[in-house]
């Protein structure tokens, strides 16, 4: 998953006004090589309008040079100035106006289709609302379901941008921290098992070749 906001704008941007490879912008947007070279040839993302990375703070034009002179050069997202900046601590619950109150229900459609590696809880605490209210909108048995559309939360009014980049991050974290440990939990022997019953199998037929062996030879013996 791409650490970029709005990789397929950006992505119209850097089409547009650089002369990067579709490798180079697909590999710093998080895209797949085709989904570039649709958007340059008019079949993705049409009439979509570019967002400017230099002036989101993501790229700098140093880097988009570097870029520029070398094909095989992969791009470097450029160190957030925001992220360190601390945000006061709320107390309590978060308190929305009655007119922004009837828009969480966009807000909650907008996570459950653009993050759904968000938990409820995240979604609950961020724009303040309850988890009810989120299964309602996911399962679409809420009231106003025909009604709902997804929207950013920021655009709403319902948290500023630090705070949604902050839970994004954190659920993508934990995310990959949780396909790493499921990926160590199904490495290991492989065919050790498999090799040990074959062993074993082996192991008994020979026993009972030995014994029949044996008692063909007790048979002979008693005969003669």
């Amino acid at each position: 998953m791409s650490d970029i906001l709005m990789p397929k704008a950006t992505a119209v941007w850097l089409l547009d006004n650089t002369s990067l490879t579709f490798n180079q912008i697909a590999a710093f947007c998080g895209l797949h090589y085709l989904e570039v070279k649709g958007i340059a040839d008019g079949d993705v993302a049409e009439n979509m309008r570019g967002v400017d990375p230099i002036a989101g703070g993501m790229l700098s034009r140093e880097e988009i040079r570097r870029g520029e002179e070398d094909d095989g050069y992969t791009l470097k997202k450029a160190a957030s100035k925001i992220a360190h900046i601390p945000q006061p601590k709320r107390k309590g619950s978060r308190y929305t106006p009655v007119i922004r109150r009837q828009d969480k229900p966009d807000a909650v459609a907008w996570f459950i289709r653009n993050h759904p590696e968000v938990s409820d809880a995240q979604i609950s605490k961020l724009i303040g609302t309850t988890k009810s209210t989120i299964n309602n909108v996911r399962d679409k048995s809420h009231w106003n379901s025909a009604n709902i559309r997804p929207v950013d939360p920021v655009t709403l009014g319902l948290c500023t941008q630090i705070e949604l980049d902050e839970v994004i991050a954190k659920s993508a974290d934990k995310r990959r921290k949780l396909e790493a440990e499921k990926a160590e939990k199904f490495e290991g022997p492989g065919l050790a098992p498999a090799q040990d019953d074959a062993a074993a199998y082996e192991s008994d037929d020979s026993d009972s070749t030995s014994n029949d062996d044996v008692s063909a030879d007790d048979i002979f013996k008693n005969f003669s």
